[in-house]
């Protein structure tokens, strides 16, 4: 029977560990590359607009993955309100980038951890995090507390790859599959179409 590599770090008190961690990383926040300093467990905003309390816009069992992550009753995915990128192509910009709109959807991580389990009940075969580079800490929180609870899930991290290479690090052993949508080649294009410097040094990180 499989069991998600974060169960292990629940039961030696690890994943406590990078969870105080990890929420420390809001007081000056530099949670993804942007490193806006902010301190958003004061709930000052910061430049991906949001604040402490996670975002979720939708969560479903949802059938537009890869057919190894939907198998028959598919992916559990949570999509989570802003983003850290301004594309301006995006598929998601009602929730990626209405963050007036947006800001109503926050949830509690008692909630979060609890819509993680609702999808596990539903049969769902993993948890899919969707865009939640900017909310790392607070995934992890309510982890804690849905582990807790029973979730057996593995965790797949759907992310447009302008991701801290430090809290990169933080996740191993937490995330079980890495979804990295890698958008641009050059630098260029990326402050172009997304608004984002050294894009490329970020999503290429060796």
């Amino acid at each position: 029977m499989f069991v998600p590599s974060y169960v292990k770090l629940y039961k030696t008190g690890e994943l406590k560990r990078r969870v105080e961690i990890l929420e420390s990383m809001l007081e000056k926040c530099n949670i993804c590359p942007h490193n806006c300093g902010v301190n958003r467990l004061r709930d000052e905003i910061g430049r991906c607009y949001s604040r402490y309390k996670p975002i979720v816009s939708a969560y479903v069992p949802h059938f537009g993955e890869e057919p190894i992550l939907v198998g028959v009753n598919g992916a559990g995915n949570i999509f989570f309100g802003n983003c850290n990128l301004r594309c301006v192509y995006c598929q998601n910009y009602q929730i990626s980038q209405n963050w007036k709109v947006e800001i109503k959807n926050e949830v509690t991580f008692e909630r979060l951890a609890e819509i993680m389990l609702e999808l596990q009940d539903k049969g769902c075969h993993n948890i899919g995090l969707v865009s939640p580079t900017h909310f790392v800490p607070q995934i992890v929180k309510a982890l804690y507390i849905a582990v807790e609870n029973g979730l057996r899930l593995p965790l797949v991290y759907n992310t447009n790859a302008y991701d801290s290479v430090e809290v990169l690090r933080l996740l191993e052993g937490i995330i079980d599959i890495y979804l990295p949508d890698i958008k641009y080649s050059s630098d260029e294009m990326a402050w172009k179409y997304s608004k984002i410097p050294n894009y490329v040094k970020f999503s290429r990180w060796r």
